[in-house]
């Protein structure tokens, strides 16, 4: 994400004294914060909880609130509008694309971490979701990845080689920057991780430590797992969203990672669980017994990865991170002109819900259960939509605390310089091979991962972050923050995001000067970041059924209208013959 200062590692970072570590990157998609168990989650996710107690859980993280902006900051240690992500392909107006900052693919201004581990004698290897650009110069290989299996879009289904079809015309996999082919039993997790274990083991004998970023595209829409991963939560989910809130809530402040006060708040998008048809409430259960249970295939394939790193040795000597993209998905394909689409091309009855041929999504008012006991969710600048879930455990390091929790605010460009700090490799600082690019702007991690600190970020550092009009500013214990439609009504609100993460309490008029002074700071921070303003009446899911139209159905239609055209003049001219040869019979 986000900012405005570009401090690198001059916080104290103490040195790890271990040899030169393996680092696998296990990033999760479209994730609420209380989704793994760890965090207080009903959800079965024994590996990630396994990783949690071998390490250190945040508690105060944040990305930003959709993925390929977070995807750039992460690889980067830049913030998205300086990589080019001010906006993504499907969210971004027609009259932002090509400015500064809006290229929506990675720009050639930042340089990756898997460059610089590269460069330091790392192998660098990349599986799962991309969405940084589809031509060969944005691909992983590109961009210091040794191997790469890669999906440069936003999501593809889970079971077979097909694409999203409300958003793109085919699923655009590719393997060292060719066409991937797709094993017949394919599954998303389990295909990723049989790829990162491939390329793990086809280096080993090189002997080099390896960096590996593992992309799953679960619990991106469609929303699919395997039966019995589904069936493991037939009913659990019948009282509905308002009592997983709750539940939900009490196991985050049982798990250390929410105050014991936390409050509890109701979305406006959230309906009345009782309200609802006994053939609704069957639904909307069913398509979160489905996100669970892709949430557990997942979970089970990362413990697959860890167990092989066992078996080989590689285990105590691997930096694990696990975070997610941002917070859980609200848009629900069904709603709408998508709708009619959507039946058109999937089997859309309740029961098939997270099989193959569904497009299952969980629809806003699971999602805000999914982030409880968050305000928000995925595309809001509530911290629903920005806090996540991050876990890093290195288990075979000893100055490294194991089943810490760290209240202090972090965010996803702190990852690449806590990264190479822990490798021993100095981070770029604006000048890469002989060209100058964007400095990293992040902070190492380290000093709260030993216990050698407290914060990181220094109570006065002014943080900025937008995306798609919905902005913040970030400073020691409190957030300025603004929603655009349909997420918010555009007023600045100040929260105390310590004390009040659920964000109930806007403190703005009790703290007038505090809210003056972020509020100045946010505008250097966009002039300093070239954010441009929404066109008016923006609203980020109109603008994404608008791209599909115009890059998707539109020349669908097109094509289709084309493929009919001598069909279409045929029938045509067999009417105006038959109509002639009526008229001249009638005469």
């Amino acid at each position: 994400m986000l900012f405005v200062a570009a401090l690198l590692l001059a916080t104290a970072t103490p040195a790890l004294a271990a040899p030169q570590p393996n680092i696998v990157i296990l990033l999760a998609d479209d994730w609420g914060f209380t989704d793994v168990g760890a965090y207080g989650g009903e959800i079965a996710t024994p590996n990630l909880d396994a990783l949690a107690r071998a390490g250190t859980r945040f508690a105060n993280f944040h990305v930003a609130a959709s993925c390929s902006p977070t995807r750039a900051m992460l690889q980067t240690g830049v913030s998205h509008h300086r990589a080019g992500l001010g906006n993504m392909p499907e969210t971004i107006p027609p009259a932002h694309q090509g400015k500064p900052g809006y290229d929506a693919v990675i720009n050639n201004r930042v340089v990756t971490i898997a460059e610089q581990l590269r460069a330091a004698g790392w192998r660098t290897l990349f599986t799962g979701k991309w969405h940084l650009g589809k031509t060969p110069d944005k691909l992983p290989l590109a961009r210091g990845y040794d191997r790469a299996l890669a999906l440069s879009q936003s999501g593809a289904d889970n079971f077979e080689d097909k694409p999203n079809l409300l958003l793109y015309d085919h699923a655009d996999w590719t393997e060292d920057g060719r066409p991937a082919k797709l094993p017949r039993d394919f599954y998303s997790s389990r295909f990723i991780v049989d790829k990162t274990i491939e390329y793990i083991d086809a280096g080993a004998s090189s002997g080099k430590p390896f960096l590996a970023s593992v992309n799953f595209i679960a619990n991106h829409i469609p929303v699919q797992a395997p039966d019995a991963d589904i069936a493991r939560y037939k009913a659990r989910y019948a009282a509905g969203w308002t009592a997983l809130r709750k539940a939900r809530r009490q196991g985050a402040i049982a798990a250390g990672v929410m105050p014991a006060d936390v409050g509890l708040v109701t979305m406006p998008t959230t309906d009345d669980w009782a309200g609802l048809s006994s053939a609704e409430r069957a639904q909307r259960a069913r398509a979160f017994e489905a996100y669970a249970g892709m949430a557990t295939a997942m979970d089970r394939e990362i413990g697959r990865l860890v167990a092989q790193l066992k078996s080989t040795g590689q285990y105590d000597n691997t930096i694990f991170v696990f975070l997610s993209d941002n917070g859980p998905e609200a848009i629900d394909p069904m709603a709408g002109f998508n709708g009619i689409f959507a039946r058109s091309y999937y089997n859309q009855r309740p029961d098939q819900q997270g099989r193959p041929g569904s497009l299952t999504a969980i629809g806003t008012s699971f999602a805000s259960a999914a982030a409880s006991p968050l305000r928000g969710y995925k595309f809001t600048a509530s911290e629903g939509g920005l806090r996540v879930p991050l876990i890093i455990a290195w288990p075979g390091n000893k100055q490294l605390r194991a089943g810490a929790v760290v209240p202090a605010f972090a965010q996803v460009m702190d990852v690449a310089p806590t990264l190479l700090a822990a490798a021993g490799v100095a981070p770029q600082q604006g000048q890469w091979q002989g060209r100058a690019v964007e400095p990293m702007q992040g902070h190492s991690l380290l000093p709260l991962l030993t216990g050698a600190a407290t914060r990181v970020h220094p109570e006065d550092e002014a943080l900025g972050y937008e995306l798609a009009g919905n902005a913040v500013l970030f400073q020691g214990d409190y957030k300025l923050v603004r929603n655009l439609k349909p997420y918010g009504d555009s007023v600045w609100r100040l929260y105390d995001i310590m004390r009040d993460p659920a964000e109930t309490r806007d403190l703005a008029a009790a703290m007038p000067a505090r809210a003056k002074a972020m509020a100045a700071a946010y505008a250097a921070y966009a002039r300093a970041e070239q954010v441009l303003d929404m066109p008016p009446g923006y609203e980020a899911p109109k603008q994404v059924a608008e791209n599909a139209q115009r890059d998707l159905v539109m020349p669908r239609l097109q094509r289709s209208l084309m493929a009919a055209a001598p069909w279409l003049l045929g029938v045509l001219g067999l009417v105006i013959g038959g109509t002639i040869a009526w008229r001249r019979r009638a005469k």
